[in-house]
């Protein structure tokens, strides 16, 4: 296969894998800017993902790094409650990657886009000496089509929550992060005993139809991704609300996936910190009210109530107050 010399061969590439124009994008790539059309408000979000912080191609393949860089980002729209509609992509360009692996990664991402009806609008692209891609997303809110055509849904923010809500995720805690640790240790067997591991580190879900049903439910005050491990993210989270100042977590064994609770054990940790320190887990983690959590616990599939907020300035994890730090990329 021959490199890609020029901005018109990858621009020529992309275009065999994204449409440009849809309805919402009216003017697509080409010119400086898109045109977009909407009659509604737009939540955006933007993610870097780079060589040796977010991933490394020692493990990656072109097309789990295609898959990954944008459904990070589509998971920042579910985690509003929204439905993605379009996408910008920066490229970082070594100069050894020849087109065989950009067809690899651009053919997988447009996968996940079509997925989700989700358009390229545009982007840049400019040489480097690692392997970077940068995505900023947006997204409009879900339309309940229980509703009357004309009424529109509701992004779901953090800061409605307070005393008494419970804690809720949808999703695996601390399954990516014993992916990543076994990826990052290179150990050869890694894929084969601990599978769903490493398929999690290297292929998060998105999260959309739970996160635009969870929009219609009054109870849910609050909803986010667990992005940097619940340890991270649950005091962002907690700062966010007025008059919550600390949380009451429960993780027993019987909530934690089976290769969590074997990694943990394997190396000296306790199962629930382990899971509580996370990290890539891109689970939505939220807060409902006490009063209306029967009804979403009966009618969501997958939610797992895992605490309580509290008006006290700590986090207990299992009853013992928990102060660690979360997790950071490849900090170990």
């Amino acid at each position: 296969m021959k490199n890609l010399n020029s901005e018109q061969d990858f621009l020529a590439l992309i275009d065999t894998y994204f449409p440009s124009i849809n309805g919402h994008v009216t003017l697509g790539r080409g010119d400086d800017c898109s045109i977009l059309r909407t009659n509604k408000e737009l939540c955006i979000s933007k993610d870097l993902f780079l060589e040796d912080v977010h991933f490394r191609r020692s493990y990656f393949s072109p097309a789990d790094i295609g898959y990954k860089s944008l459904a990070v980002n589509i998971s920042d729209i579910a985690a509003m409650g929204g439905v993605p509609k379009g996408f910008a992509l920066g490229l970082i360009v070594p100069p050894e990657l020849d087109e065989s692996y950009w067809d690899s990664l651009l053919k997988e991402m447009a996968k996940l886009a079509n997925r989700h009806r989700l358009i390229l609008a545009g982007g840049d692209l400019c040489k480097g000496t690692s392997l970077g891609i940068s995505v900023t997303v947006w997204g409009e809110p879900f339309q309940n089509p229980k509703q009357n055509s004309g009424s529109k849904g509701k992004f779901l923010t953090r800061g409605n929550a307070k005393p008494g809500d419970i804690l809720f995720i949808h999703g695996s805690l601390g399954l990516a992060r014993t992916g990543m640790l076994l990826l990052e240790k290179d150990e050869p067997c890694s894929r084969d005993t601990f599978p769903k591991s490493v398929q999690a580190h290297l292929r998060p879900q998105t999260r959309i139809e739970i996160g635009n049903t969870l929009s219609t439910f009054p109870s849910v005050t609050g909803l986010m991704d667990l992005s940097d491990g619940l340890a991270r993210d649950l005091p962002r989270f907690i700062n966010c609300c007025e008059t919550a100042f600390g949380a009451e977590i429960s993780l027993p064994e019987d909530l934690l996936h089976s290769e969590v609770i074997r990694f943990a054990k394997t190396n000296g940790i306790p199962p629930e910190e382990h899971a509580f320190q996370g990290g890539e887990d891109y689970a939505l983690f939220g807060a409902a009210s006490a009063d209306g959590f029967d009804e979403l616990i009966n009618t969501v599939e997958g939610i797992v109530p895992i605490g309580v907020l509290t008006d006290r300035s700590e986090i207990l994890l299992n009853g013992k107050k928990y102060s660690e730090k979360g997790f950071d990329h490849f900090s170990g």
